[in-house]
């Protein structure tokens, strides 16, 4: 088939390139020519692993283009709109001005019997009205939304743990006519994904809307539940990460993301649970969502507290003292730094008097375009030297597999702070070091 993605940033990028390995002809379109020049040339934008090779191949086989100009849509039988929805500038809603810009340019372009499948997360509600825009040309909506990891945006996307699709239907809840054709047209989409028995929920535009940002909330419910848990076991001298695995064999629960530490972060999770309580707010049902509001605020907790424990460790204070941090991008393999905790303190630390340096694999750059004042380094190494106090705050692999010892041989005082938890902390105690965490002992 050939289908037109409707803007290439993260998302955009990926999914564009993912349908042209599927063996579509893909078209990506993006307002930012540099952008759009760097995709042409099969380079990716952003640090995304396996992203680069599947940009190169795409390209060769000349099935992936890019442009600025919308009119390049113009034969595609599906245009998805991949478009961002950031947060507002002192709210707590999504910002759609990018979206509705986009959508009234694609309108423009779009032809009788026409799919535009929504993947932007927006807030539910959305869907209807763009539907009612683009019923005049003959097209027709559905949403689609994504589920993305960053770190595994390519698998995630070849091979996704389910597919949904928002159909339009009647006063019953059945697809309409023009619902029916255009889920024939995105099963031949993801034809070869279906063939390998990816599930599949076919529902209506509300329901839809609310898989990803109902499936985000829980997330990030479960995050914090966890890093509640740690302030309790700061108080009573228990170790969470023995209560995440004691609790975390029970089925219902699960392991995965029991993991105290510094919380989350990244350009999802934040803005779609307060985009999610503003939402609610207007629907008149904020009651049902206000637990939201506690599991932000653990979250942001997360960040004061490692401060406080660099402030315990460095006898009270840590003006003057040089703290070492590893790591700046929100996770790693990924080198996004939108609401990154690991920046998030480092800039504390810094405004405190600390003299910090930062090093991460992949997000220096970002990271010191968001926070020119900060220090930075290109490896662990030469962050921690003469430092007093060392923070992993972002757990790459790299560092995960630091050697104590070696690393004792460049710090001023060998003290550590496991803001992930995932360090051996009796393979450091035995390098000689101060080993503290998040809800350990």
């Amino acid at each position: 088939m050939r289908i037109s993605v409707i803007g290439c940033g993260y998302l955009g990028a990926v999914h564009a390139a993912c349908m042209a390995q599927l063996g579509h002809d893909v078209i990506g379109i993006d307002v930012d020519p540099r952008k759009v020049e760097a995709l042409e040339n099969g380079q990716a934008p952003f640090f995304e692993p396996g992203l680069p090779e599947l940009l190169t191949s795409a390209r060769e086989t000349g099935r992936l283009h890019f442009s600025t100009d919308m009119a390049a849509v113009a034969g595609a039988q599906v245009h998805f709109l991949c478009v961002g929805t950031p947060q507002k500038q002192g709210e707590f809603a999504a910002d759609m001005k990018y979206v509705n810009m986009a959508f009234a340019d694609l309108v423009k372009h779009v032809q009788p019997g026409d799919v535009v499948a929504g993947k932007s997360t927006v807030p539910v509600g959305t869907a209807e009205g763009l539907s009612e825009q683009l019923a005049p040309t003959g097209a027709v909506l559905v949403w689609n939304p994504e589920f993305l990891r960053e770190g595994f945006a390519v698998k995630d996307t070849l091979y996704p743990d389910r597919l949904v699709y928002g159909l339009p239907t009647d006063d019953e809840g059945v697809p309409t006519a023009e619902g029916e054709k255009a889920k024939a047209a995105l099963d031949e989409v993801y034809a070869r994904t279906l063939s390998e028995g990816t599930p599949l929920v076919t529902t209506d535009f509300a329901t839809a809307q609310l898989v990803k940002v109902a499936a985000n909330s829980f997330l990030a419910t479960k995050i914090s539940f966890i890093n509640a848990m740690a302030e309790l076991c700061e108080a009573t001298g228990a170790d969470v990460t023995r209560l995440a695995d004691a609790i975390g064999y029970d089925a219902r629960i699960g392991r995965r993301f029991l993991n105290a530490g510094l919380g989350f972060g990244g350009g999802c999770l934040p803005k779609d649970i307060r985009a999610f309580m503003a939402r609610a707010g207007e629907l008149g049902v904020d009651q049902a969502l206000s637990f939201l509001r506690e599991v932000d605020s653990i979250n942001m907790r997360r960040r004061v507290r490692v401060v406080d424990l660099a402030r315990e460790v460095c006898d009270g204070s840590i003006v003057g003292r040089k703290v070492a941090v590893l790591g700046a991008a929100f996770k790693p393999d990924s080198d996004d730094v939108r609401d990154s905790p690991a920046l998030s303190v480092a800039a504390q630390m810094q405004l405190q008097g600390a003299h910090v340096t930062v090093t991460d694999p992949e997000a220096v750059a970002n990271a010191r375009a968001k926070w020119p004042d900060l220090h930075f380094a290109d490896s662990a190494v030469e962050a921690a030297r003469d430092a007093d106090v060392v923070l992993l705050a972002t757990e790459w692999a790299e560092y995960r597999e630091l050697d104590p010892a070696a690393l004792a041989g460049v710090v001023a005082h060998r003290r550590i702070l496991d803001g992930r938890n995932v360090l051996d902390p009796a393979r450091w105690r035995a390098a000689g070091w101060t080993y503290r965490a998040l809800g350990r002992p």
